[in-house]
């Protein structure tokens, strides 16, 4: 039998509504997910929205009323037309309200997914019983200084995504921990705001660093004194201290900024105040190598917190060699080489193994005073705390050998830089894939977000680049694929 006009006219209203919820109420909820005032958004599409609801509604009731019987062409049960219309009702509703929420999906599984439910991704999988309550158990000399700091410390970077809580901080000071590494730019500002509360009573105690810059990023040469001054002022008064231990030069890439006389005096008047004690300087770029041997040379440095890992290029053991040899304290940083270990192809023991290996390994060079790695969960101090005190196996050689090999043209080397001469655009190819490793491997997605929108300019010069960097890495790794990569994945937009 011909299906009736009756019977087609609810189905169109239905997908006439679902379709104005595409449209209209889609966009409408997208809006609302990313903050928007809502009293500033028109309401005329959502009413007419409604009024096609409600009209559809009335159509599937009228239709289930006027439903007949096919064998006797009497009208149908009253129970066969109350279950019918509202099987119609239901569906109509249920399609509706999923094209409103199909076009906003990405929230999920971009945002809600990856940043507000994200699990840290280099603690080891199996929680071992023997890690439970770990202590420090050795503290080394960090150089001139004379102050003896726990061989592993924290470190409250960009990657632990702000998740650091000041309860877990108090916590790694009750087990021995001494040695605290921020920074005015470490999660808009959070990162000193946590740490304040969580040295309260214990402030003596503490070993802290901070590093020369403000909220949005670091002081360039040039910069006066007053605000350089102003810069650790501003820290003091987040950190909730008349002082700070150790100011760092933060991430230093060139020699000019390294000796800027201006950060120079600044750092003399704040010590002659009593505001900072030391001077020191982060790098882990790409001109590592001069930055850290003209710090060495000026002998104006008491602190090198440099990048270093099972692997780091030749020289770099030399250059740490000559600043303990001059009695200059070695930070080391980046010391999980990427921290790429739980997605690789391997045993679920060799992943949980990783940590405390690279960590091992990193503290049997003698030259370094201690290492810096950011956590913000109680299993990881269980965990990185017991390679405290300990030395490498051959295990943990092997191990480390094969991550190498497994992520070899995968792992950007921080201090490379031999391919940046190649881009035309004059990308920063390696913080751009570093951000994009702090949003994979490190579950910090909102900071590796924040970090990739102040760049400039971004990895979408590479979409439409014809890619000269090809081939320019000596470790193989696919440049251009990994840069527009990042950039579909740190933009939400």
């Amino acid at each position: 039998k011909p299906v009736s006009a009756s019977s087609c006219a609810p189905v169109a209203a239905w997908v006439a509504t679902v379709l104005l919820s595409w449209a209209v109420l889609g966009p409408f909820l997208g809006y609302l997910i990313e903050g928007y005032d809502s009293s500033q958004l028109g309401k005329v599409p959502l009413v007419l929205l409604l009024v096609c609801v409600l009209g559809s509604v009335a159509g599937t009731v009228a239709w289930a009323r006027k439903l007949r019987n096919r064998q006797t062409e009497s009208t149908a049960s009253p129970q066969r037309r109350v279950l019918l219309g509202s099987l119609g009702t239901a569906s109509g509703l249920a399609a509706t309200l999923g094209a409103a929420i199909a076009p906003n999906s990405r929230w999920y599984s971009t945002t809600v997914k990856n940043i507000f439910l994200p699990s840290p991704s280099y603690k080891a999988d199996r929680y071992h019983s023997d890690w439970e309550g770990t202590q420090i158990a050795a503290y080394r000399r960090l150089g001139r200084t004379e102050a003896m700091v726990s061989d592993i410390s924290i470190g409250t970077g960009s990657s632990s995504g702000g998740r650091m809580t000041p309860a877990i901080a108090r916590e790694a000071i009750e087990r021995g921990m001494n040695y605290f590494d921020t920074a005015p730019d470490y999660s808009e500002t959070g990162s000193e705001t946590v740490l304040a509360e969580a040295m309260k009573g214990y402030r003596e105690q503490i070993f802290l660093a901070t590093k020369f810059c403000t909220t949005s990023g670091h002081l360039g040469p040039g910069t006066s004194v007053r605000d350089y001054m102003a810069a650790v002022e501003g820290s003091l008064q987040r950190l909730q201290t008349d002082y700070v231990d150790l100011v760092h030069i933060h991430s230093c890439n060139t020699v000019e900024r390294l000796m800027d006389e201006n950060v120079h005096e600044a750092f003399d008047r704040l010590r002659d105040q009593g505001k900072a004690k030391f001077l020191g300087v982060s790098t882990h770029t790409p001109d590592l190598e001069p930055v850290a041997r003209a710090a060495i040379e000026s002998d104006r440095f008491d602190v090198l917190m440099l990048a270093y890992h099972h692997g780091a290029w030749p020289s770099l053991q030399a250059i740490i060699d000559e600043a303990a040899a001059n009695d200059i304290g070695v930070v080391a940083m980046k010391t999980l080489r990427g921290g790429l270990h739980q997605g690789l192809d391997w045993s679920r023991d060799e992943a949980d193994s990783f940590t405390q290996a690279s960590l091992k390994w990193v503290l049997a060079n003698p030259s370094v005073s201690c290492l810096v790695i950011s956590l913000w969960e109680r299993a990881q101090l269980d965990e990185f705390f017991f390679a405290s005190g300990q030395v490498p196996t051959r295990e943990d050689f092997a191990l480390l050998d094969r991550y190498a090999e497994l992520t070899q043209a995968t792992h950007c080397r921080p201090h490379c830089g031999i391919c940046l001469d190649s881009c035309p655009e004059n990308l920063a190819i390696a913080d751009v894939l570093r951000h994009k490793n702090y949003y994979e491997s490190f579950g910090a997605q909102k900071e590796a977000m924040r970090l990739y929108a102040q760049l400039e300019p971004k990895a979408d010069a590479c979409l439409s680049c014809p890619a000269p960097c090809a081939g320019a890495c000596p470790y193989e790794i696919p440049i251009a694929e990994h840069t527009r990569a990042a950039d579909r994945l740190l933009r939400l937009a």
